[in-house]
């Protein structure tokens, strides 16, 4: 019975010296890992801190991003309302320029037309009766036989108005009176002068015209059927043939 009792002892001594390390080494592990458990939440802390702050950044740089875009725009718009503005003012301006231009032109037209009619007022007795009695000489008597076209004369051979002039100043928009222009008599043949140019009358003018109709009726000088007609705007549809000098 000692003998057992000494075994069981034994037994009892040996069990317990194996189960005290084993608590131990328990228990040293469950320290590590309480002292893991603060190192855990921190570095999880960082993380989250890490997080928050690419988050801000992030946030941050879309702001600066649409500030950047809303400024851009800003300013797109207002450079675009100033091409707008000086687009007016060139229009404007350009405006005003071509009513100057116009008030000029309007006004140059009046002192022409001053300066005609001073020149007709200027006409003395002496040049009126001269004038007079040159255009009654050359009224025709009987139309129809006395007019002869540039084909039945066989054909323009005088001065030819270069195309720049005439287009500027001749045909049946462009209407003067002859009475306003220099004129004279040669070769029994009426002449005047008009925008530089010498005409002469080869036909007589129809006798169905009024007397005084060079000083009152407006004429104009076309160039038609190879040849240069002047046109009484009073009496349409009768051309006189006419030559041209310089």
């Amino acid at each position: 019975m000692k003998t057992f009792a000494s075994i069981g002892t034994a037994v009892l001594f040996v069990s317990l010296a194996a189960i005290v390390p084993a608590l131990a080494l328990q228990e040293q592990q469950e320290a590590k890992q309480e002292q893991k458990q603060p190192q855990q939440h921190a570095q999880q802390q960082n993380q989250q801190k890490a997080q928050q702050q690419q988050a801000q950044q992030h946030s941050q740089q879309a702001q600066q991003q649409q500030k950047a875009q809303q400024q851009n725009q800003q300013k797109a718009q207002q450079q675009q309302a100033q091409q707008h503005n000086q687009q007016a003012q060139q229009q404007q301006h350009a405006q005003q320029q071509n009513q100057q231009a116009a008030h000029q032109q309007q006004h140059a037209q009046q002192q022409n037309q001053q300066a005609a009619n001073q020149q007709h007022a200027q006409h003395t007795q002496e040049q009126q009766h001269a004038q007079q009695a040159a255009w009654q000489n050359h009224q025709s008597q009987n139309w129809n036989s006395d007019h002869q076209t540039w084909q039945q004369r066989g054909g323009y051979h005088g001065y030819r108005i270069p195309d720049n002039r005439y287009n500027g100043y001749f045909g049946p928009n462009y209407g003067f009176v002859i009475y306003n222009q220099p004129y004279m008599v040669v070769g029994g043949f009426p002449r005047f002068q008009y925008n530089g140019f010498w005409f002469s009358l080869v036909d007589p003018w129809p006798n169905t015209w009024a007397n005084n109709w060079y000083e009152t009726d407006d004429v104009y000088v076309i160039y038609e059927n190879n040849g240069y007609y002047m046109y009484n705007q009073r009496y349409p549809g009768v051309g006189i043939t006419i030559s041209v000098s310089m």
